[in-house]
């Protein structure tokens, strides 16, 4: 690889790393640039996975002293049910043809998307009419934890949006326990895409570099910026990488 494509790599991480800790969806910013250098789909979003693990681990540790329970369930409970449910989901993505990875992308962004503008709301209404408990919550987490293994794109967002219904809690209080679940999940992912040589590492290290520093920033910056800035700027990334999808895919 020239310095260019480490750079766009590198960059890239930083971007995708920054915004996980802000409020998820560091996907959108990594997956497009990797496709960009040539990589399959499929390749490209292990890893993706691989290179924001360190990223979101250091955005965990970050966090470590607000980490609480939630709606009654213990952390490690939910990390547990998430680490299962990554294993399953990234053996899923290792068995899935690249074509059909290509047509199948695009939905998921968009299912993201609307996670993104449309979650919170809809979990207020949702509260606002039901009681979710802590089997419902349990159940809800295995299968966050099969989509971030599978995939990942607003996991996070995802994340925000279940426990808020469940337990009512603020998006802010909440970037602990989201960020570690994101590190759980990329953590049994990186282990299954790792072991079938799914990784394309030239283009993981830059980025898995990116990621770190970006993860790290994104944690102190989370802890002052408005929550309406990350919002909006995320909101604007993953509408131009799900259309361009759209485009690469159906086009």
């Amino acid at each position: 690889m020239d310095l260019t494509t480490i750079a766009l790599a590198a960059g890239a991480g930083i971007l995708g790393g920054a915004m996980n800790a802000l409020a998820g969806g560091g996907t959108f910013a990594t997956l497009p640039a990797l496709i960009a250098l040539g990589l399959p789909a499929n390749t490209a979003n292990a890893t993706s996975n691989v290179a924001l693990l360190p990223g979101a681990a250091t955005s965990a540790w970050a966090f470590r002293d607000e980490l609480a329970p939630i709606g009654g369930v213990r952390v490690r409970t939910l990390a547990a049910i998430t680490f299962g449910g990554g294993l399953a989901g990234s053996a899923l993505l290792a068995l899935t043809p690249t074509h059909v990875f290509d047509l199948v992308i695009p939905w998921l962004l968009l299912f993201a998307f609307g996670v993104l503008a449309f979650g919170a709301g809809a979990a207020d209404a949702l509260r606002r009419r039901v009681a979710i408990g802590t089997r419902t919550l349990i159940v809800a987490q295995g299968l966050l934890g099969i989509y971030g293994g599978y995939f990942g794109g607003g996991v996070g967002l995802m994340t925000t949006a279940i426990y808020g219904l469940l337990a009512g809690v603020s998006p802010r209080a909440l970037f602990a326990p989201r960020t570690l679940m994101l590190a759980v999940a990329n953590a049994a992912a990186a282990i299954v895409f790792i072991a079938v040589g799914l990784v394309a590492w030239s283009a993981c290290l830059p980025m898995l570099a990116g990621g770190m520093l970006g993860g790290w920033g994104g944690a102190h910056i989370g802890k002052r910026l408005p929550a309406g800035v990350v919002r909006g700027w995320t909101l604007l990334v993953t509408a131009v990488t799900t259309g361009v999808f759209f485009w690469r895919a159906y086009a």
